[in-house]
C-alpha cells in the first residue's frame, strides 16, 4: 500500500491497513523515496516513475518475506497511485489482484480538469512554477517547493474547493505541504489508462461520480480497458470523502468483500 499524490504513510492509510491486518490480510504500507521516513533527494519530489518503482522494490521485499504467500500478493492505491498499482500490476504479471481507489488514471484528462475549474491561468502558474524548479536542479540549486494541496486560486498542485480542509484532517506528523514543483512538469504524461489492457489480474476500481481531483470518466475507460475481471462500483462523492465517515467505512467493506472473493484459495 502506497499513498497518492504527497501523501506518507501515516496520512491516511492506516485507516485502510488496520482493518485489512483484522480481516486476516498481512498488510505492508511503505513511504516512496523522499517522502516521510524513507530516504532520497531531493525530498518531496513526486515522480510516477519513480513511485513505480518503489511499488516493484516493495513487492519483492514482501516476497521475501517469511510466511508470506508470493502467489497471493494485492497491490492497493489510491489517487496518484490508484494509477501506479495498474502499471504495476500490468508489468507484473504474478499480482493476484488490485484495488484501484479513485484514482488518477490521465495526466492529459486532467490538465483538462484543471482548466475547467481554475482557468488557463492555474495551469500556466503551475508550469511557470515547474520551470523554475527545474532550472534549479540544473544549477544544483534548493529545489523550489509549492504547496501540495491550497485553497482554490493558489499555486498549490491540488486546489478544488474542499481539497485543502480534506487533505490536511487526515496528514500525519511526516506530513509537509510541500512538493518540488517539477512535478508539474510531469503530470501529462503520467498516463496509466494507456497499460490497462494489460492488467490481466482482477481489478477492483472504486470512483467517485463528484470526483474534482481525479477526473471519473478516465477511471471509467480504464477499467473498461483491463483485461481480467473487473469490478466498477461508483460511489456519489468527491475525492477526500473516500478517506473518512460513513463512504469511508462502505468503501473499505466493498474492497475486503473484493479481497476476500480473489485471494481466497480455491478449494480442489
Amino acid at each position: 500500500m502506497g499513498n497518492g499524490f504527497g501523501g506518507t504513510k501515516d496520512t491516511g492509510l492506516l485507516h485502510f491497513a488496520e482493518p485489512f491486518s483484522k480481516a486476516g490480510f498481512d498488510t505492508f504500507i511503505f513511504d516512496y523515496r523522499s517522502f516521510g521516513d524513507s530516504g532520497g533527494f531531493p525530498r518531496q519530489n513526486v515522480s510516477y516513475k519513480n513511485q513505480r518503482e518503489d511499488y516493484h522494490a516493495a513487492i519483492e521485499a514482501v516476497r521475501s518475506l517469511p510466511n508470506v504467500d508470493r502467489n497471493r500478493i494485492a497491490l492497493w492505491g489510491t489517487s496518484y497511485s490508484g494509477g501506479h498499482v495498474m502499471v504495476v500490476a500490468a508489468q507484473d504479471k504474478k499480482i493476484s489482484a488490485v484495488v484501484s481507489m479513485n484514482p488518477a488514471t490521465d495526466g492529459l484528462a486532467a490538465l483538462t480538469q484543471i482548466c475547467r475549474y481554475g482557468g488557463l491561468k492555474q495551469l500556466t502558474v503551475a508550469v511557470g512554477h515547474g520551470l523554475k524548479d527545474l532550472a534549479y536542479s540544473m544549477f544544483s540549486k534548493k529545489p523550489h517547493l509549492i504547496p501540495i494541496v491550497g485553497q482554490p486560486g493558489t499555486a498549490a498542485m491540488i486546489s478544488t474547493p474542499g481539497a485543502e480542509a480534506g487533505y490536511k484532517s487526515m496528514a500525519g506528523p511526516t506530513w509537509r505541504n510541500e512538493v518540488c514543483a517539477r512535478t508539474a512538469l510531469e503530470v501529462a504524461r503520467n498516463r496509466p489508462i494507456t497499460f490497462a489492457n494489460q492488467i490481466l489480474c482482477p481489478l477492483l476500481v472504486q470512483v467517485g461520480s463528484n470526483d474534482q481531483v481525479a477526473p471519473p470518466d478516465a477511471a471509467r475507460k480504464s477499467a473498461d480497458l483491463a483485461s481480467g475481471q473487473v469490478e466498477l462500483l461508483e460511489y456519489p462523492i468527491d475525492h477526500f470523502d473516500f478517506y473518512s465517515g460513513s463512504w469511508q467505512e462502505k468503501l473499505l467493506n466493498d474492497q475486503i468483500n473484493f479481497l476476500e472473493k480473489t485471494l481466497t484459495p480455491k478449494q480442489a
